[in-house]
């Protein structure tokens, strides 16, 4: 088996909290440009074109996008290196049900699977 596990539930929110508002800040601005009437693919603005200081934002909401990756890396690599092993019990989930599902023992299932097939009861 390999050493595969959860992440760190710290760290992932850690990358949440640095991913959503740096996402936001990146695209939600590149959002606002194009509605004050940015023209798309251009190179160069002019400064009178009013778009210097949004374009700063989403420049850094980028460079925060890129650094929250960071947290994301370090989990994936910290699980990989020094996560536990898991085992078939670990990756297949628990089933439990209220009473026994195939115990034709038990009145109520035994009941239920009569009325179903048209027998009678007691």
């Amino acid at each position: 088996m390999t050493p595969v596990g959860m992440l760190d539930e710290r760290l992932g929110k850690l990358h949440f909290w640095l991913l959503f508002p740096a996402f936001q800040l990146t695209f939600l601005v590149q959002h606002w440009l194009g509605e004050e009437g940015m023209p798309r693919r251009c190179a160069d603005y002019l400064p009178a074109d009013g778009f210097i200081l949004l374009h700063a934002l989403s420049s850094v909401g980028a460079f925060l996008l890129g650094v929250s990756t960071l947290p994301f890396l370090y989990n994936v690599w910290r699980t990989a290196r020094y996560g536990r092993t898991l085992t078939m019990e670990d990756a297949l989930p628990r089933v439990r049900s209220e009473y026994p599902a195939f115990d034709l023992r038990h009145p109520a299932v035994a009941r239920r699977r009569q009325l179903r097939r048209g027998e009678k009861t007691r």
